[in-house]
């Protein structure tokens, strides 16, 4: 099966490079519809709360807008914070987008972990991994077309069904997204596909974990997302991205040691370099994943040896895309789909 290509949409805006909020919106959007022309696979968006840079806090309907303007790419979440969200609604709006984009919606779902997002909104930390399993199994029956009942511990439902209903049968790709042994065991119990970042390994544990429940691992997808810029030349690669990777880094590894609970945090925090530090190097590693950063021969290298190392199937660019240019994000786009994506058609 060839590689799927896909690039993650954050939709962030901060203060060193703010534009107006609708011209903001408007470039970005066009920038995912541009992705389809050149064949990438994937739109991904990812969720977050009160962040000023105004990380996308509400992904649904930015799904729909992309989702009326495309034809072939898959759309879909990674990760939309299920622990913050009533299961019903996240239910009818994903079946209703999936209607839009007739049947190219993918739903990805994860616990969250900033604290803030969840005190501020008067929820208990404590309480997310009860409410993500909870929530994903009445999503998952409600996008099934079930009549459900249900009498639980957040969510009481009677004799509610989804209509419309889905377009894709049984329902849309469900996905959870897992750093967390303990996470990742959840994902292969559950009988979903599992979402990745950080280093490698994680599909091994999550190939047993799904292998200990009776399931075959090639019945289910590892998308694997990685920290992306390419261009002409490495010094140009580098130059371009590093202030947009550190600051997306440094807020990063600062929620990350606030959260108290991630693993990885305080080596991310330890191997945080200044900007300058990170051009003289011409690298940088994040969660124990190195920054693919370089020409399309070196970013497809590192590519290629990720593959020989872990069972991916889908593979997803983070591009440091917070404060880029927007002609950047193009440039970027334009050549990895050019001289990257070809090397990896089976």
């Amino acid at each position: 099966m060839a590689l799927k290509f896909g690039l993650l949409w954050p939709f962030r805006n901060p203060e060193f490079s703010r534009q107006p909020w609708p011209a903001f919106y408007r470039d970005h959007l066009d920038l995912c519809v541009e992705s389809e022309a050149l064949g990438y696979d994937h739109i991904w968006l990812s969720e977050h709360h009160f962040v000023e840079d105004g990380y996308s806090p509400s992904v649904l309907p930015i799904a729909a807008a992309l989702a009326a303007r495309t034809s072939r790419i898959r759309i879909g979440t990674n990760l939309l914070l299920l622990p913050m969200h009533n299961p019903l609604r996240v239910a009818e709006d994903t079946a209703t987008i999936d209607q839009i984009a007739n049947g190219r919606f993918d739903l990805g779902v994860g616990l969250g972990y900033r604290p803030c997002e969840f005190t501020a909104q008067g929820l208990s930390l404590s309480e997310r991994g009860a409410r993500l399993t909870e929530g994903v199994q009445l999503v998952q029956r409600l996008l099934s077309g079930e009549t459900v009942t249900f009498a639980g511990r957040f969510n009481q439902l009677h004799e509610v069904r989804v209509s419309p209903p889905a377009c894709q049968q049984p329902h849309p790709p469900i996905w959870l997204g897992a750093l967390a042994q303990q996470a990742i065991d959840r994902a292969a119990r559950l009988g979903f596909h599992f979402q990745s970042v950080g280093p490698g390994g994680m599909d091994k544990v999550y190939d047993a974990a799904l292998e200990k429940y009776g399931r075959r691992p090639s019945d289910y997808h590892i998308g694997q997302a990685a920290v992306v810029y390419v261009a002409p030349s490495r010094t140009q690669a580098w130059e371009t991205a590093a202030r947009p990777l550190h600051y997306m880094t440094s807020q990063y590894v600062r929620w990350f040691l606030e959260a108290g609970d991630m693993p990885g945090a305080e080596a991310a925090q330890a191997a945080l370099i200044d900007i300058d530090e990170m051009l003289r190097r011409q690298s940088f590693d994040f969660l124990g994943q190195p920054a693919l950063i370089g020409t399309p021969n070196d970013v497809a290298a590192m590519i290629d040896d990720l593959k020989a190392r872990s069972r991916i199937t889908h593979f997803c660019c983070v591009t440091p895309s917070a404060g880029m240019a927007v002609a950047d994000i193009r440039a970027h786009m334009r050549l990895f789909a050019a001289q990257v994506m070809p090397r990896f058609v089976q």
